[in-house]
């Protein structure tokens, strides 16, 4: 399995997400609401040395990709790791349209009539009998247009998507899932989880391997669980040739300084750090602290 870059830069800051602060969560929403201002911030992570960018799949994605497209020759050595489905959208198609006209709607959105009887022809079957892997795919597809002509090196699938199917114990959408991944995208799978000691421990028990997860691991153990102790066990026993694991929230939104916070995670048997920054201070900071 191809190695994950050990540094990726994380987007939270750029569409207001901050669990701790709704006040610092509305001011980086309002800086952020000008597509100039994120590029300046991925051209300084750029230039501190940055060569790989996890991207969540929502409507500001697609501005962002399309940027980097237009000047692939510049970020021609960035990888990409997009995250999907962006949950929120759904949620609130199928509030509006229920779960059959979000379908449609996702379907048709942004398509040109050739693309959807290409859509149709794929998966119309599957529309009419409900065959959920090719809805998988078709939605899979949908999410991943917005990366279309990037360098795609992992997709992760939603930690809202993968515990859930996790809770419902089945390991055959995981397997269905990572055998898309590979054979559509040549992209290595992953899963984002707030349970990673029992994904790992269901993944082994289903016989699926060489796959990226993310979690968060932190020293206070912010979405964490069922501990801090199983994690880090789970991470000293981790054979990375079958689980490369990724920290997420490794300043638990704020609540630990990034000294304290990287000298606890370089300590933990991780293959890679996802984090985000919004100023050249911060962005070189962690740079500066992570020593995985």
């Amino acid at each position: 399995m191809e190695r994950l870059d050990k540094i990726v830069f994380g987007d939270n800051q750029f569409f207001g997400i901050n669990h701790m602060s709704q006040e610092k969560a509305q001011k980086l929403a309002q800086k952020f609401s000008d597509i100039n201002n994120i590029i300046k911030v991925y051209d300084l992570a750029i230039k501190s040395g940055i060569r790989a960018i996890m991207l969540n799949s929502n409507n500001k994605a697609t501005e962002i990709c399309d940027y980097f497209r237009e000047h692939i020759d510049k970020y021609k050595e960035i990888s990409w790791y997009p995250s999907i489905p962006y949950p929120h959208k759904y949620a609130n198609l199928i509030a509006e349209k229920g779960i059959t006209g979000s379908v449609i709607e996702v379907l048709i959105k942004d398509n040109p009539k050739s693309a959807i009887l290409g859509i149709l022809g794929k998966g119309g079957a599957g529309l009419i009998s409900f065959d959920a892997y090719k809805m998988m795919e078709i939605l899979i597809d949908a999410e991943m247009k917005i990366f279309k002509g990037l360098n795609i090196k992992v997709i992760f699938l939603q930690n809202v998507i993968t515990d859930l199917i996790l809770g419902f114990n089945l390991g055959e959408v995981f397997e269905k899932f990572c055998i898309y991944i590979r054979k559509k995208y040549k992209a290595i799978p992953g899963f984002i989880t707030q349970n990673m000691p029992y994904l790992v421990k269901c993944l082994k028990d289903w016989g699926i391997k060489e796959v990226a997860i993310c979690t968060s691991i932190n020293k206070i153990g912010y979405l964490m669980f069922p501990d801090i102790e199983s994690y880090i066990k789970t991470c000293e026993n981790n054979n990375p040739d079958e689980y490369q694991i990724m920290a997420m929230s490794p300043l638990a939104s704020g609540a630990i300084s990034p000294k304290e916070a990287y000298e606890f995670l370089n300590k933990i048997k991780v293959q890679s750090v996802v984090f985000g920054a919004s100023s050249k201070e911060h962005i070189e900071e962690a740079l500066k602290l992570i020593n995985i």
